[in-house]
């Protein structure tokens, strides 16, 4: 039987709609969509695209970090833009400056909202822990 590892950031959201941050089963990572969100839970940096951005990559980070894994570990993201058009420059410059030379496969949505107001980036990713950290 394969064990589950469910990781949180600790944020009420997690119990009020009853999710995980992460589950590991077996050798892979399935992480839902990371926002720019504080240690407390508070949505942070309200229509400031690129501050969201840098936001959910420390988010990353520690769902990362908490699992003993690397950026070069994730194979997948899918990202989900407001006002996608105008916040395409940033989002593709973003990429290369987070994974370096790593290219996992993404999928980029434009969606008309997101959960939080002001919010425009959010960022579900999958790791595999087999591959060279």
């Amino acid at each position: 039987m394969t064990t589950i590892d469910t990781f949180n950031h600790g944020m009420p959201a997690e119990s009020d709609f009853g999710y995980s941050q992460a589950i590991k089963s077996g050798d892979l990572i399935h992480v839902s969509g990371q926002v720019s969100v504080d240690a407390a839970g508070e949505f942070r940096h309200t229509h400031d695209f690129a501050a969201q951005l840098e936001q959910t990559y420390a988010n990353m980070d520690k769902v990362l970090a908490h699992y003993g894994a690397t950026r070069n570990q994730i194979i997948s993201q899918t990202l989900y833009v407001v006002n996608l058009q105008q916040n395409a420059a940033p989002t593709m410059a973003g990429n290369p400056r987070y994974y370096g030379n790593h290219r996992p496969v993404s999928t980029v949505i434009g969606v008309s909202e997101l959960t939080f107001p002001g919010q425009s980036i959010e960022i579900s990713f999958i790791v595999d822990t087999r591959l060279p950290a």
